[in-house]
């Protein structure tokens, strides 16, 4: 999968765990696709290391998106820790 395929991939993951987890963020869409590179490539790794499950360079492989969504949803929660009390509510 060349590099536009993995930022299609980060984007639609970031979407998705946005949805899966509403809530204000800044950001917008280069934090949403940010969140969601960052979480294609933390959910592959967490895929390979400890579930023992290889991530393929296919695009449309279900466990690929899989990880690539679980690890969107973990990157945003961990944001929301550790940032989420720093902003100023109106």
């Amino acid at each position: 999968m060349s590099i536009i395929g993995w930022i299609v991939l980060g984007l639609i993951a970031g979407v998705i765990a946005k949805v899966l987890l509403p809530g204000r963020d800044p950001g917008g869409l280069i934090g949403t696709t940010l969140i969601g590179i960052a979480g294609a490539f933390t959910g592959g790794w967490i895929s390979t290391r400890f579930l023992d499950r290889e991530i393929t360079n296919q695009f449309f492989d279900g466990p690929t998106w899989l990880a690539a969504i679980g690890g969107s949803l973990v990157l945003l929660v961990a944001y929301r820790v550790l940032f989420g009390h720093s902003r100023s509510r109106h």
